[in-house]
C-alpha cells in the first residue's frame, strides 16, 4: 500500500484507463486513510472511512468515538494535516482534488 502511495507521490504510478484508475486511486487513498487512522486510535473498531464524491471533487470522511479524534487531529492540527498533505499531493498527481475530513 505505501508502496502505491509513494508511486502516486513521485510519480512512479503506472498509467491506468481513465475508467480504472479514477475509481481505483480513490479507493486506495481511502485504504491508506484507514491503516494510518487505525493505527493511531485506541478503538479501531469504531472507526468507519467514507467516501462522497461531488462534482468539485472527492472528500474522504473519518469517523470514529469522541475519545480518538484528539488522536487523529494531533496537537495544534498536525496529525490531520499531515495526512490531508499526503493525500492531497497523491490524489494531485492523479489530477483530482480530494480532502479529508474527520466528522464528530
Amino acid at each position: 500500500m505505501f508502496k502505491k502511495l509513494f508511486g502516486f507521490l513521485f510519480g512512479n504510478s503506472k498509467k491506468q484507463s481513465s475508467a480504472a484508475g479514477s475509481s481505483g486511486s480513490l479507493r486506495e487513498l481511502e485504504a491508506f486513510v484507514d491503516y494510518v487512522v487505525k493505527s493511531l486510535v485506541d478503538n479501531p473498531g469504531e472507526v468507519n472511512i467514507s467516501t462522497v464524491e461531488t462534482n468539485e471533487g472527492a472528500t474522504i470522511q473519518i469517523r470514529c468515538s469522541k475519545e480518538d479524534i484528539g488522536k487523529i487531529v494531533g496537537k495544534r492540527g498536525k496529525t490531520i494535516m499531515a495526512i490531508r498533505s499526503l493525500v492531497s499531493g497523491a490524489a494531485g498527481r492523479q489530477h483530482k482534488r480530494v480532502s479529508v475530513d474527520v466528522m464528530d
